[in-house]
């Protein structure tokens, strides 16, 4: 009977362990993640350029509509009869922030409907990086798109109200800043819309609490007495982003600088509500 003894394996013979590469989670792999995220779906695409769609070509109707009634003699309402190239063109700035918002929530709560944000966290446990990485990416496309737009739908607005009392250009005192102005609040709109996808972790949801904050709400506030209004108003997410990209200021509207450190405060309150229950809350 034999006995068969088992050789130990020498160093030699043992294969060879395969190399592994060591992989770290930093700020710039977690932002180049996320910029790939972002162009890899077909929602990005359409809703950026529906985004700038309504600013230039609302910008354009509304520029159109200034001089035609201007040629025509017709009796123009108040709003339109004290219009500068620089309102007129930025018109589309409420229609293209409802685009820019959606897009801002489904990137984050988009994940969240999927189940893709379980995926993402286990390869970022820290889960506040990814928080920021979102918002960053996004919230600076949508600068870029936005500040393009309202310079397309200016340059071309001002051309077609040229020689009527509206006429202004870009060497006019405030409207590069008003221009860079609107770029950068629907730029915040787009951080805000984020921050809500991720705070709510629902598509509907974060669109609807949008859409409440930046319409609906400002409408409400025209009920309450008068006395009430004064001291809400401009404090609205909506009235303090209009006034960073408004080329004139009255005693009922804060100024630039004002009204952008009031939608920072916003902005800022609506990452914090998004960072503490991703911290506090399972996926």
């Amino acid at each position: 009977m034999s006995t068969l003894t088992a050789t130990p394996e020498t160093p030699e013979s043992a294969p060879a362990a395969e190399a592994r590469p060591a992989y770290r989670v930093t700020g710039r792999r977690v932002l180049a993640s996320e910029w790939a995220k972002l162009w890899s779906l077909r929602s990005t695409w359409i809703t950026l350029g529906l985004g700038l769609l309504f600013l230039v070509a609302f910008g354009v109707i509304a520029a159109s509509h200034y001089k035609s009634n201007l040629d025509s003699g017709r009796h123009m309402d108040r709003d339109f009869a004290t219009a500068t190239a620089v309102s007129l063109s930025l018109f589309g700035t409420n229609f293209a922030q409802l685009a820019l918002g959606v897009l801002g929530v489904l990137v984050t709560a988009g994940e969240y409907s999927t189940g893709m944000i379980r995926s993402t966290l286990a390869a970022v446990p820290r889960r506040l990086p990814v928080l920021w990485s979102k918002a960053a990416v996004y919230g600076l496309v949508a600068l870029v798109v936005a500040t393009a737009g309202a310079f397309v739908a200016f340059l071309v607005g001002s051309s077609i109200v040229s020689g009527t009392p509206a006429a202004m250009g870009l060497s006019h005192a405030g409207v590069v800043r008003s221009l860079l102005g609107a770029g950068l609040y629907l730029g915040l709109v787009g951080v805000i819309g984020a921050a809500l996808g991720a705070l709510l972790r629902s598509v509907a949801g974060g669109i609807s609490v949008l859409v409440a904050a930046l319409m609906l709400v400002p409408g409400l506030v025209s009920l309450l007495p008068t006395s009430w209004q004064g001291d809400i108003d401009p404090y609205l997410p909506s009235h303090a982003g209009e006034s960073i990209f408004a080329l004139t200021h009255d005693s009922t509207t804060l100024s630039p600088s004002a009204g952008l450190l009031v939608f920072l405060g916003w902005t800022a309150l609506a990452l914090a509500g998004a960072a503490y229950r991703l911290l506090r809350s399972d996926v």
